[in-house]
């Protein structure tokens, strides 16, 4: 048995939800941009409030680890850890990446991979914008299993090229938006607004708990991927 609450603020979605042993019951979500930071705490007390459950009946916390934005997951990961310090109870990590493959694998979504998808030759790609023509992302199969791992890629008219030569690619998420238009394979296929959410967070979430896959508190860190550039003022 076991209550677990999701925190999901790798893009300007931000969300929560609670799972008990992997089923839902209930979630909140903000579209509005930089909310993480005023709003994440709000939601998750009236996400508590409206299922009429008690913080103390939490029995982990599962975060949205990245790759993502570098402020909204320090958020995100900074509440988690300080819940899971509080109550103590157990922090539960999973990449943003996989996280967005397994919304597409499970989902009604238009056109389906899993309707194209013929003795493995389609693929699933995620992706994060990271600013310019630069994308996070990662391949997996349509049984989740990785083939590329998670990456900070610059896309140009050669990208996975190789593969889309042999299979279908799925590409979605925020990052996908802007490739559309120099991915132009015959084998590109691109589903729009998917966005990583708490919703289905919670699901990984609890085989994971199950399994005892849980994070070290005081080391944890938020999966950045490259460093945090600061921009400093031009001096005169």
């Amino acid at each position: 048995m076991a209550l677990i609450l999701s925190l999901e603020t790798s893009t300007t979605v931000c969300s929560a939800a609670l799972h008990h042993d992997g089923n839902l019951l209930g979630s909140k979500e903000l579209l509005t941009p930089q909310s993480a930071s005023s709003q994440l705490a709000p939601i998750i007390d009236q996400l508590l409030k409206d299922s009429k459950i008690s913080s103390k009946e939490i029995n982990a916390v599962a975060v949205a680890s990245g790759p993502g934005s570098y402020t909204g997951l320090r958020i995100g990961v900074a509440t988690a850890k300080g819940l899971c310090f509080a109550l103590q109870i157990p922090l539960i990590a999973i990449n943003t990446l996989e996280l967005m493959a397994y919304q597409v694998v499970n989902s009604s979504t238009s056109p389906s991979p899993l309707e194209r998808g013929q003795g493995g030759e389609v693929l699933l790609c995620p992706m994060l914008d990271a600013r310019r023509m630069e994308v996070y992302c990662l391949l997996t199969d349509l049984n989740l299993n990785i083939i590329e791992q998670t990456q900070a890629k610059i896309i140009d008219q050669e990208s996975f090229k190789e593969w889309l030569d042999r299979r279908t690619i799925f590409f979605f998420g925020n990052g996908a938006d802007k490739c559309k238009d120099i991915i132009k394979h015959i084998n590109a296929i691109f589903i729009q607004d998917i966005n990583p959410s708490a919703s289905q967070l919670g699901e990984m979430a609890f085989q994971k708990f199950i399994r005892n896959e849980v994070e070290d508190l005081s080391s944890f860190e938020p999966h950045y991927l490259k460093e945090f550039m600061i921009k400093k003022p031009k001096t005169v």
